[in-house]
């Protein structure tokens, strides 16, 4: 299958602001946390309302240019999810579909306090009923054989087990919070169609 892929480079919110309205099926972004990490040509370190605000301005842009059965998938942190979380349900009152947690193998170890291992995913559509969901396209394996199963395979269910790109992985660029490619797979496959347009705001490392 062809593949047309479009890199725009430069400040998010501005360039979102150029995309036509309702244009776009499906959004899936890791934006930055907020967590003063160093992305190399920037800073993520902002004031607690600043980056509600830069949070609120991209958001508002991404629910203009979603079409009217599109998707959203947002990787956030736990310390600003809730915040994230009560923008796209209250403010802009879309659909709460799925609290994905992303579980992986190895994290930062600590001694004092609990190691962190997973990353949280946001899923929201603008309809409630009217989206694309593909079940068939993800299934996985069954893990006990009975009758009363599909057995094509198994819903992944909201707990999703992917091993962080570690910094041996020939495919690992320069970038602090590089996703692997298998989370962003089971999202597209699941919500989108052959031919759709396909946004990620924050493309991070590519």
């Amino acid at each position: 299958m062809d593949k047309k892929l479009i890199a725009l480079c430069g400040d998010a919110i501005q360039i979102l602001t150029k995309i036509p309205n309702k244009s776009i099926r499906l959004i899936i972004t890791d934006p930055p946390y907020n967590l003063s990490k160093d992305y190399g040509n920037n800073q993520d370190k902002l004031e607690f309302d600043e980056y509600l605000d830069f949070s609120r301005k991209w958001l508002n842009e991404a629910y203009r240019i979603l079409s009217d059965d599109g998707s959203l998938y947002v990787f956030m942190g736990m310390k600003y999810i809730s915040y994230i979380y009560s923008i796209l349900e209250k403010e802009l009152e879309m659909t709460f579909n799925f609290w994905i947690t992303w579980f992986y193998t190895q994290g930062v170890g600590k001694t004092k306090g609990f190691s962190p291992r997973h990353d949280d995913i946001l899923f929201f559509t603008k309809h409630k009923k009217d989206f694309i969901f593909n079940l068939d396209n993800i299934r996985i394996p069954q893990k006990f054989y009975r009758s009363v199963n599909n057995m094509r395979g198994a819903n992944p269910g909201n707990v999703w087990e992917f091993s962080h790109m570690h910094y041996c992985n020939k495919n690992r660029k320069q970038h602090p919070t590089q996703k692997p490619e298998g989370l962003y797979e089971r999202m597209i496959l699941a919500s989108s169609e052959e031919n759709d347009v396909i946004l990620d705001p924050f493309v991070g490392s590519g």
